[in-house]
């Protein structure tokens, strides 16, 4: 699914602490996932309006993103606010960057483009705890196919226990899987561990039938 479609999961919640960026990539759109020190979670078009770089590789404070190549400043809202080459100047409107809605839902970030799309909505939240993210070669739709799911997220039993799996497409071969612990009782350490290896054992599994194919 891409952005322009509906709400796509693009980060678990705990991958994105305070004060970090990470890039990502939505069926080929290059995106920064970002959390300001106070928490709020972001997503923008990757890319510096000055000369292209990527705002992943910048950093934070406070409520701002600076890129790393020059250090220009930019809002919750995506507008440039300081440029240290020119510390007077009264910065143009029209150098902003583009951003996305973004929600937290089910210990997931998502994204979208479109002003008409609603969350996805699996039942009431529950105690949750994060599993991990695996980037598997191999198109979204050979992952949901394998678990099953009719769309992008949707609830899965495993040895027990009840997970909620959230299938990100990257690229038309590359597909990212966000898995999450639901029900989890306190200190889920060892079940969070065993569904990691299992995910690894999934993403070998679809990569080397992919492969065969």
């Amino acid at each position: 699914m891409r952005l322009e479609e509906g709400w796509v999961p693009v980060a678990l919640s705990s991958s994105i602490e305070a004060g970090t960026s990470a890039g990502a990539v939505v069926a080929g759109s290059e995106i920064v996932v970002w959390r300001d020190t106070g928490g709020t979670a972001h997503v923008w078009e990757d890319r510096c309006p000055h000369r292209g770089m990527r705002l992943s590789f910048g950093f934070v404070r406070g409520d701002h993103i600076a890129c790393l190549y020059h250090g220009w400043q930019y809002d919750a809202a995506g507008q440039c606010r300081y440029i240290p080459a020119h510390p007077n100047l009264d910065v143009p409107q029209t150098i902003k960057v583009p951003l996305y809605r973004v929600a937290e839902r089910y210990g997931i970030v998502w994204a979208t483009a479109s002003a008409q799309a609603l969350l996805p909505d699996v039942g009431a939240q529950t105690d949750i705890a994060p599993v991990r993210s695996v980037t598997i070669d191999c198109p979204a739709a050979a992952v949901r196919a394998e678990l099953g799911l009719e769309g992008p997220i949707s609830v899965i039993t495993l040895d027990g226990d009840r997970l909620l799996a959230a299938v990100q497409t990257v690229a038309p071969a590359r597909s990212c899987l966000h898995l999450v612990l639901l029900d989890a009782a306190p200190g889920p350490v060892a079940r969070q561990k065993h569904h990691a290896r299992w995910a690894q054992a999934l993403r070998f599994r679809l990569e080397t039938a992919s492969e065969v194919a």
